[in-house]
């Protein structure tokens, strides 16, 4: 993204990786759109995009509520949103809160670049990288902090059905910048587990709650629990701003249930018998007790529950 004072560019991620081009937005209502039509997507990007729609309007009351309104999982965006409304300068605040995001991404692969041997092969899930954050990543932080360490690794992409964040974006990210990496469908994932053909998995995360249950994309969990059953380490890599203490549980983070034209094809598209029922909810709930490690900017926090989560904010 590209703060121009008046505007926002957002590159279009519904467009990559075949066309790059970004669109402006001049008001808080065309960040809302753009958050909801996954123009930007990915949990810090919304927030900070989010900031930055704050700051269009000035601050306005309904520049707040259109934007709480955009999307429910990622608390990130309400995060934002509360920042700011303790903000006595909108862009001043805005642009901290972005360069905050990429300081933290910074943190968060340093730390978790400890967790990486050399020459491991990461399988990765959507996209948890400089796409969907300020910029460097998370999850693919991670990565480029390992790389950064003079560690060989390589990434497995899943392609995250249905929106194929990981074909998509994420191999567009390796290959942009020279990472190794291999893409495969989905269901994949547990035959290349099962044949020693990955070391670790690592993930980004939309909301951690308390109890430090993950909310990511949907699929998320399936591959946690098959992580287990191969004995691999299953990391999540995110920011404090993704930590919601509020919530007890994973039981209570909203589920964005999305448009089954997603499901029933992609692009124009369609591959679905017309009248068939969809369910389409964009994330899911992976249980603390599959979760090896939390990464954040504070560090690595083992086998996290509900009191070792709660040295964060000591």
């Amino acid at each position: 993204m590209r703060w121009r004072g008046d505007a926002l560019e957002l590159l279009d991620q519904r467009l990559l990786p075949e066309r790059t081009v970004y669109v402006a937005c001049r008001s808080a209502a065309e960040v809302a759109q753009a958050i909801r039509e996954m123009v930007v997507r990915g949990a810090p990007a919304i927030g900070c995009a989010a900031a930055f729609g704050v700051a269009l309007d000035h601050g306005s009351n309904a520049a707040f509520e259109v934007l709480a309104q955009s999307r429910p999982t990622a608390v990130n965006l309400f995060w934002a949103l509360e920042r700011m409304r303790a903000a006595k300068d909108y862009a001043a605040e805005a642009i901290a809160i972005y360069e905050e995001d990429i300081a933290a991404n910074r943190a968060i692969g340093a730390h978790g670049a400890a967790l990486v041997p050399d020459g491991a092969r990461i399988m990765t899930y959507c996209n948890a990288g400089a796409l969907a954050t300020a910029g460097y990543g998370t999850a693919l932080g991670v990565v480029r902090g390992a790389i950064e360490q003079g560690k060989k690794v390589s990434v497995i992409a899943c392609e995250t059905r249905p929106y194929l964040q990981g074909a998509r974006l994420t191999a567009w990210e390796c290959t942009q910048e020279g990472i190794p990496c291999t893409l495969i469908a989905d269901n994949m994932a547990g035959h290349l587990m099962s044949r020693s053909d990955v070391d670790l998995v690592v993930v980004g995360a939309d909301r951690i709650a308390a109890n430090g249950d993950v909310a990511n994309k949907i699929g998320t969990y399936m591959l946690a629990a098959v992580a287990r059953l191969h004995a691999l380490p299953f990391y999540v890599a995110a920011p404090l701003s993704t930590f919601d203490p509020r919530i007890e549980n994973g039981s209570k983070i909203p589920i964005e249930e999305r448009a089954p034209d997603e499901v029933t094809g992609y692009r124009g598209t369609r591959w679905a018998p017309h009248g068939v029922a969809v369910r389409n909810p964009a994330f899911d709930v992976t249980p603390a007790g599959l979760v090896s490690a939390i990464v954040c900017e504070k560090g690595i926090v083992r086998e996290p529950d509900a009191e070792r989560l709660r040295t964060l904010w000591r």
